[in-house]
């Protein structure tokens, strides 16, 4: 199974950390915040990543090159401006080929184990998500999960932890190069029943800021 980590996203609520860095290469724990992902992918058997870029991108590819210090074999999938996520996710298609895939959002930190991602995905479904609990930030959460199934009622929800595996059938309606929002597809695909999803209950930050970045650095820096 191939990986995807997104990057492409500009950071505003980052600023003034990202006027000058992509998000991805921020730092936290002595390390660029994608360079986490991408060991940790490594760590559960993945070889092929793809990873998408628009804002200072180049930036990415200078840092990270080919990935085979990390032992990996990264493609890049570059955006003159930011396609959203499933119009990022969509556009990177010929490169991540005909089979299902992970997707990992760049700007997050956790301890799930992509390994167990690997088979996730059911015959028929579009897509697999991992849930967490609501942050402060979001309380509300996304979606609810029952008996393995995601919807878009119910009482309970849980936040999108930005980590999902795909059948490359949920984009087909997505022009390459097009900008397109993923919570649209999903609720499509959560109306036929065909989302199913885990509840991760360890760790999962949303560096969304520079007060959580600094926070998830702090912790890193203790622990490490």
């Amino acid at each position: 199974m191939k990986a995807m980590i997104l990057a492409a996203g500009r950071g505003e609520r980052m600023r003034p950390l990202t006027d000058h860095t992509p998000k991805p290469l921020l730092e936290v724990g002595g390390k660029p915040l994608i360079v986490w992902h991408m060991e940790r992918l490594v760590q559960a058997g993945f070889e092929e990543i793809v990873i998408n870029h628009a804002h200072l991108g180049q930036q990415i590819e200078t840092a990270l090159e080919d990935g085979s210090r990390w032992g990996l074999q990264i493609r890049y999938s570059p955006e003159k401006v930011a396609l959203e996520t499933a119009g990022g996710i969509a556009n990177a298609l010929g490169l991540l080929g005909a089979e299902p895939f992970l997707v990992v959002n760049g700007d997050t930190f956790s301890d799930i184990d992509y390994r167990q991602l690997a088979g996730a995905l059911r015959p028929g479904f579009l897509a697999h998500l991992v849930m967490v609990d609501n942050p402060p930030q979001h309380p509300q959460g996304d979606f609810a999960l029952a008996d393995s199934l995601l919807s878009v009622e119910g009482e309970s929800k849980l936040t999108f932890s930005g980590v999902g595996v795909y059948h490359p059938d949920l984009f087909v309606g997505i022009r390459r190069g097009d900008a397109a929002k993923l919570a649209p597809l999903l609720k499509d695909a959560m109306s036929e029943k065909r989302v199913s999803g885990q509840h991760h209950h360890g760790k999962w930050y949303d560096i969304g800021t520079p007060q959580r970045l600094a926070e998830l650095d702090a912790k890193l820096t203790v622990s490490h």
